[in-house]
């Protein structure tokens, strides 16, 4: 006979962040390293090397609770505007939940609730499994507050954090079940379809959040109230990176990192952005800014996944970077060992193999420009450009090969999409 889980919820206390409707959206990160200044001054002030290394280890490690756990206030939208916390405890159990998208921390699941799910003694169709894996902090990205009334445990409060988008896991337990990745974008997750479930919006709220569809977010439709959704970014291999955004807004992960916890996720703070007429205080309090420079550190911690053993052609990626640096002018732009001329140029849209589009995502963003997006890891997050309208590394090679006009080979084609997964 199944059970639901009912244990103990572990104490730990974290931090979070992403995710929101009409006035809410979902996005990428930001800010500076600053360990190369610390260290000078360190040392100019008689610390050791090991002190800095210690301090920042320390900074990091605050980072990822953040990025993990911290809401920054945000159940003010999730919970008493958007009442997600009733659709949740009526309505979604484990089965939905991984079905658009959510994922589940194995390594916070206890021995007897692994066993169960394992052998089907713990219900994954009932919502109150869902409530019990809340309560052990183990749905990656959601944060909730769950109390025990008359022997039930009863979920009270939920907000979102970073990792709802920029999180993953790999799977290792089950489908949607694994140990986390973080900064690996979830491109399972349909926040559109998850937000419309909330009981507070109206049909054509609920219609324009469904059309988005897995893998997507619009952070400007809170904005301007236009629907043109991308695709979530990913949130690793940005150190040495100022531009982290499509469009280059800011010059520091700070910057995105403000902007998606107010204006998107709902924390409570200001956020201030002139170019886009923007001006918007949550709350009373500031449960952001003292937050973002450990949430930076960790940030930039993520390094970039290598291409796993075997998934690329080594002889036909050697043959295509001689076409990346050569004919494809790829080089061109995707320059250095970050594959970015980001932090010295923004490019106009007419650069960009996604438009013209309509609306144009550049014409709403605070520069009215692209980045070069990076290629680190770039074999991970299919599909591609900022709308997705490409779905594989091949496809990417063949967009450019015809608005280019480079007349590349089939060969040529096929290297350089090798070459690409390689990265």
């Amino acid at each position: 006979m199944n059970k639901p889980i009912s244990l103990t919820p572990r104490r730990t206390r974290v931090p979070a962040m992403h995710l929101a409707p009409h006035r809410a959206t979902i996005p990428a990160l930001r800010l500076l390293g600053t360990c190369a200044v610390t260290a000078v001054l360190a040392t100019a002030c008689g610390g050791s090397a090991d002190d800095t290394t210690a301090d920042q280890a320390a900074l990091v490690e605050q980072g990822r609770q953040i990025f993990r756990y911290e809401t920054f206030g945000d159940e003010a939208r999730w919970t008493d505007a958007l009442r997600m916390h009733e659709v949740i405890s009526a309505a979604v159990d484990p089965v939905t939940a991984l079905s658009v998208g959510l994922k589940v921390d194995a390594q916070a699941l206890p021995a007897a609730v692994a066993d169960g799910i394992r052998d089907g003694s713990i219900d994954l169709t009932r919502p109150a499994t869902t409530v019990a894996l809340l309560k052990l902090d183990a749905v990656v990205g959601l944060k909730a507050e769950v109390e025990t009334v008359n022997g039930q445990d009863v979920l009270k409060r939920v907000g979102i954090t970073c990792a709802l988008c920029h999180s993953t896991v790999d799977d290792s337990f089950a489908p949607g079940i694994g140990n986390r990745l973080d900064g690996w974008p979830n491109r399972d997750l349909d926040p559109g379809a998850i937000m419309a479930l909330s009981p507070a919006l109206d049909a054509a709220a609920r219609q324009l959040f469904n059309s988005w569809g897995k893998g997507k977010f619009d952070p400007r439709q809170n904005i301007d109230g236009l629907s043109k959704p991308v695709v979530i970014p990913p949130a690793y291999g940005l150190q040495g990176i100022h531009s982290v955004t499509f469009t280059g807004d800011g010059h520091e992960l700070a910057y995105w990192n403000r902007y998606v916890a107010v204006a998107e996720m709902g924390g409570l703070g200001t956020v201030v952005e002139p170019r886009l007429n923007l001006n918007l205080t949550n709350g009373t309090e500031d449960r952001v800014s003292s937050r973002l420079p450990a949430l930076q550190a960790y940030q930039l911690s993520l390094a970039a996944p290598a291409a796993p053993a075997g998934s690329f052609d080594a002889a036909g990626a050697a043959r295509g970077r001689l076409v990346f640096e050569g004919v494809g002018g790829c080089a061109t732009c995707h320059s250095g060992p970050l594959f970015t001329d980001a932090n010295t140029r923004l490019h106009p849209p007419g650069d960009s193999m996604a438009e013209p589009e309509s609306p144009s995502y550049a014409a709403r963003s605070a520069t009215k420009q692209y980045r070069t997006p990076p290629l680190k890891g770039v074999w991970q997050h299919a599909p591609y450009f900022h709308d997705g309208s490409a779905a594989s590394l091949i496809d990417v090679v063949r967009t450019y090969d015809r608005k280019r006009n480079l007349g590349l080979t089939p060969q040529q084609v096929t290297d350089l999409s090798e070459y690409l997964k390689s990265l």
